[in-house]
């Protein structure tokens, strides 16, 4: 049980973060370039073809189903301030925002199973007393 926890507590923390990272940094710089670019609307190029549409289907059908997940886990787990990552997905990426949420509750995960072992442990008793 052990390593389960500390799988948890630091593994998957760390591999999200590593991808919530690589998600705000891999797509920054296109979306600010795409959304300024003088040549056309930055909407209108998510369906120029059927591959840039197929993939703006997906990355919208994934959106919703993370924003849905987040909120639900968010209110399941208590953690505060969870629609900030629904929102944040609007101004910089879901490559960005759901992978740190998944890390924020693998941190929530981990503090929830500390207090419920911490709180069923036992008073150690110190030497002299």
């Amino acid at each position: 049980m052990t390593e389960i926890r500390e799988i948890r507590s630091g593994g998957a923390f760390w591999i999200y973060l590593s991808i919530a990272a690589i998600g705000l940094v891999g797509t920054a710089y296109f979306n600010i370039v795409g959304f300024y670019n003088p040549s056309g609307s930055f909407f209108a190029a998510w369906f120029a073809n059927p591959s840039v549409t197929s993939l703006s289907i997906d990355l919208l059908a994934t959106a919703s189903a993370a924003s849905i997940f987040i909120i639900l886990e968010g209110r399941r787990l208590g953690i505060r301030w969870y629609w900030i990552y629904v929102l944040g997905s609007f101004v910089t990426a879901v490559a960005f925002t759901f992978p740190l949420f998944l890390a924020m509750r693998e941190r929530r995960l981990a503090a929830l199973a500390c207090n419920s072992t911490c709180a069923n442990a036992t008073t150690v008793e110190q030497p002299g007393d």
